[in-house]
């Protein structure tokens, strides 16, 4: 008889929650985010990472390396202009895991205010882990920064 261990369900759920002030307007910060998740989602050294970003309900987030190579990140799951958009997917893993992503956006005092919202369920290594709140800090610095400059 084979015996199976199960890990506990609090080391397969994994969540990020960040918040950032974007000295713009809400339509402005929008259009920065979807440009910056887009066609502009660049590594550190400014290199384009070919990220394709399809913005309606079903439409696909992915790294396009051409003749039809490249990676799924997710869906579209939810899109509400200039307020919310959700995507849902594997993101960047190649693993067992179930990934919901929200940018929830408002506007206070001539501010935009991004709360953004990771969860994730499944096999995720620690290195990546904190590997990604690095990264969704770069993308969400990146996005204010081009919505402050427009």
């Amino acid at each position: 008889m084979t015996t199976t261990t199960l890990p506990d369900i609090e080391s397969l759920s994994f969540k990020i929650e960040l918040e950032t002030r974007v000295m713009a307007p809400i339509d402005v910060t929008f259009a920065a985010l979807l440009e910056q998740l887009g066609p502009g989602f660049e590594k550190s050294d400014g290199e384009s990472m070919a990220f394709k970003l399809e913005a309606w309900p079903g439409g696909r987030w992915f790294r396009d390396l051409g003749d039809g190579n490249g990676h799924c990140w997710g869906h579209v799951q939810a899109i509400k202009r200039p307020t919310l958009l959700e995507f849902s997917g594997p993101l960047m893993m190649s693993h067992a895991v179930a990934n919901n992503v929200q940018y929830r956006l408002r506007e206070e005092n001539g501010e935009t205010i991004i709360k953004f919202h990771h969860a994730a369920f499944g096999n995720i290594p620690d290195d990546m882990k904190k590997g990604m709140v690095t990264g969704w800090n770069y993308i969400i610095d990146h996005a204010r920064q081009r919505a402050e400059t427009k």
